[in-house]
């Protein structure tokens, strides 16, 4: 998520903690949008892996991790995880992840080019 915009800038879906499914959605959304000056995650162990912080230092982008505990260093994506666990994820029950996959793509159109955001003046990301 750009926090600025707060467009989604990529996405992945996995049913295990592999970090491989967070290094393809940070190596699509480099590929498609400028590299930041800073990223900030979670210290998950996919975050933290040495191949995912690898990346980040390769493009010196600075990294910027959440303090334990502290669920409002990463306020803006906890509020989305919110926003998609309650609009969506709780509401259907999803056969597999193929289909949540397919439902989640229409999902992230209406939230990036459809849904307007207070936060920005009511217009979209």
């Amino acid at each position: 998520m750009d926090i600025f915009s707060r467009k989604i800038l990529s996405y992945k879906i996995s049913n295990s903690l592999d970090a491989q499914f967070c290094i393809d959605a940070l190596n699509e959304a480099l590929a498609k949008y400028p590299s930041p000056e800073i990223f900030n995650t979670d210290q998950v162990s996919q975050f933290t892996s040495e191949n995912f912080c690898k990346i980040i230092i390769d493009k010196d982008i600075k990294i910027s991790m959440n303090s334990t505990g502290i669920a409002l260093d990463n306020i803006f994506v906890e509020r989305f995880f919110r926003t998609i666990k309650y609009e969506n994820i709780y509401l259907y029950n999803y056969e597999s992840i193929s289909v949540l996959f397919n439902a989640l793509n229409y999902f992230f159109y209406k939230y990036n080019f459809l849904r307007k955001h207070s936060a920005l003046a009511n217009l979209c990301p």
